[in-house]
């Protein structure tokens, strides 16, 4: 029996129209509009589709969004120097800097500079331990879009073993923690490049969890009959995108599944303005 398909589409769509309805609540209230700020360095495509499908998000909802392009030669204290103006700038929310950075820029000074209450993507060391201490003011966007996906789709998580693929901070060690907190209550195994036999692993995982950003590197035979499998990969390949999951292969053996595109990545951006409304909340 072919897997179920986990449609991030629709999910992410029902959320928005609850940030639309409590975005327009607020500026009602306020008089202020939750104003996010992307800063963007470079050409990247991959980079240059994302930001602009946050613009378009935030538009539909009622929120502004105000994109500073860069040249891809920008140093850094140039770009500490635009984080700096718009952390000093009230009317500003949120501030997302768009990774990946060109090669020659240090991200971890500049992530670290971004007053917390205006990290919206979850990435500050600050906003990191709040997380892992359980009373978060922002959870990071693409593990809270998975939350929300598991949630809608009635996808237990309380006693069942959660294998994630990849330990990045982006996503993998932020993913495990929510898992593990109360309340979510599952028993998380991470793997990673160094997992020695890790299909031995993957195969006892109750729901899996692939973002490792290797084109379709879950086969089928990584997959316990039965799991629930989210991709959270998502890679060109020969101008055709795929996530990091053989999704042909696993959609016969997996219970559920989520595509790509059109699973994970429209619920990374819905979590994104639900995380700029909150940063004006909290602004007030």
């Amino acid at each position: 029996m072919a897997a179920s398909i986990i449609d991030g589409k629709t999910i992410s769509t029902t959320i928005r129209k609850s940030v639309t309805r409590d975005t327009a609540e607020f500026v009602v209230q306020t008089g202020i509009t939750p104003h996010l700020a992307a800063v963007l360095i470079g050409d990247d495509p991959a980079s240059q589709v994302y930001v602009r499908n946050k613009e378009r998000a935030c538009e539909a909802c009622g929120l502004k969004s105000t994109l500073h392009r860069l040249p891809a030669d920008t140093t850094q204290a140039q770009l500490a120097e635009l984080v700096a103006k718009l952390n000093a700038d009230a009317s500003v929310h949120g501030i997302l800097v768009q990774l990946p950075l060109p090669i020659h820029l240090d991200p971890t000074p500049i992530l670290d500079a971004i007053l917390p209450g205006k990290d919206v993507d979850g990435f500050h060391p600050e906003n990191v331990g709040l997380m892992l201490q359980g009373r978060p003011r922002f959870l990071p966007c693409t593990p809270h879009g998975v939350m929300k996906m598991l949630q809608y789709e009635n996808i237990q998580t309380a006693g069942k073993h959660v294998v994630v693929i990849g330990r990045s901070d982006i996503v993998g060690k932020p993913m495990a923690a929510l898992l593990v907190q109360r309340g979510a209550d599952a028993t998380v195994t991470i793997c990673h490049s160094r997992t020695a036999d890790i299909g031995a692993i993957t195969r006892q995982a109750d729901i899996l969890i692939a973002a490792v950003g290797i084109p379709e590197f879950v086969k089928g035979d990584m997959i316990k009959p039965g799991a629930v499998v989210i991709d959270v990969g998502i890679n060109r390949v020969n101008d055709k995108l795929v996530g990091d999951v053989d999704f042909a292969a696993a959609s016969k053996i997996a219970a559920a599944i989520t595509p790509v595109p059109g699973g994970v990545g429209p619920m990374t951006i819905t979590m994104l303005l639900q995380n700029t409304l909150e940063a004006a909340r909290q602004a007030q």
